[in-house]
């Protein structure tokens, strides 16, 4: 394991989010003797009709930092993030696909320009509030599961490397969520029962059709049950992600189910939306994959064929499977059960036992 508590001082720069897991990690590595500095990262320019609760994230952030005693300063990294990450979620979703900036957020600002600044700034280290774990065995840097499984976050930080892992500090990792809230409040943080963030900060608690709607065209077009009959209009298929269920506007035929609608795929060729009724219809479930864009926590992809186990969405619980091949970018994956809503766009990350071993961008999906 990383050792956070070094004989000499060591400079460790933190991202602080103003939320409550960066404030604690702040000061657990202040009293285990480094000298921390905390560091605001402004990703998103407000606007009127499009806000971010920046200011106040921000004034959270140094009020805590003033109460620990060490400084703080902000950096504006909005032109890299609308580069690097807002440009690729707005292209995936033209191309129909349900993607997840926060994990390229991570990848791209967090742990590389955030990274990069930091060294530059004479710091040995980074650390974030993430609940992750970091060891260091046989020559290499280990992703691991944090202790509290259920806030655990490997599945956001699966793009990260050898060079981002060893110097990176997750000081959260062996510790439960409500553990954490009671040092906050120990500590007399006034952050200590904020709420945590949920969403992406440029949706914020946005309605993410209005959203996308002010930077994408909308397509409206045909929604049809699989048998091909037309049973409404969507909205255009950049709205919608497999397994959806609300605000697809279907009224119940006379021959249907009392069940909920679905949705069980796009064809952006007819930009037809297709549904099904039942969250457990066979079309929901997929046993095959292959996925792209391909990253390994180790640098160097595992030997196939190789079993594991796989996330295909956060928080899912871990799914036995193998790797059947990786070719190149492409790598192959059968379930040994098939996995609900499997989506094109989202991550499938692997793992054996606790440790994440990497993952890749979902692709192509094979249903039953």
């Amino acid at each position: 394991m990383i050792s956070t508590s070094p004989q000499q001082k060591t400079r460790v720069i933190v991202g602080m989010s103003g939320g409550v897991d960066s404030s604690v990690t702040a000061l657990l590595l202040h009293q285990q003797g480094h000298d921390v500095r905390g560091i605001f990262m402004k990703n998103w320019e407000d606007y009127p009709d499009r806000p971010c609760p920046a200011a106040q994230d921000a004034l959270d952030a140094l009020n805590v930092c003033e109460k620990i005693g060490i400084p703080m300063d902000a950096v504006n990294f909005s032109n890299d993030y609308w580069a690097k990450v807002f440009d690729y979620f707005l292209a995936e979703h033209r191309r129909g696909r349900t993607p997840n900036p926060d994990i390229l957020c991570n990848k791209e600002i967090k742990f590389k320009v955030f990274l990069d600044y930091a060294l530059a700034q004479g710091a040995a280290y980074i650390a974030t509030g993430h609940y992750a774990r970091i060891s260091y065995r046989d020559g290499l840097y280990r992703l691991l599961k944090a202790r509290d499984g259920n806030k655990d976050q490997t599945y956001f930080l699966y793009t990260l490397g050898q060079a981002q892992l060893a110097k990176s500090l997750f000081p959260l990792g062996d510790y439960v969520k409500p553990e954490v809230r009671k040092i906050a409040a120990l500590a007399d943080f006034n952050n200590s029962g904020k709420k945590d963030s949920t969403g992406i900060c440029f949706i914020g608690e946005k309605n993410l059709k209005a959203f996308l709607g002010r930077y994408l065209p909308s397509n409206p077009g045909p929604l049809c049950a699989l048998d091909g009959e037309q049973i409404g209009m969507h909205d255009g298929l950049m709205f919608y992600t497999i397994g959806q269920r609300q605000g697809l506007g279907i009224g119940g035929r006379r021959e249907s189910t009392s069940e909920p609608w679905y949705v069980i795929r796009k064809d952006l060729q007819s930009n037809t939306l297709f549904v099904a009724q039942g969250n457990h219809h066979p079309e929901l479930y997929s046993q095959r994959l292959q996925a792209s864009e391909l990253h390994w926590t180790s640098g160097t992809p595992p030997l196939t064929p190789l079993r594991c186990a796989a996330k295909t969405r956060y928080r899912q619980v871990d799914a036995a499977c193998i790797i059947e091949s990786i070719d190149q970018d492409v790598c192959s994956v059968v379930f040994d059960k098939p996995q609900w809503a499997v989506t094109a766009g989202q991550s499938i990350v692997f793992y054996l036992g606790d440790e994440c071993l990497g993952g890749g961008s979902i692709d192509h999906i094979q249903n039953n």
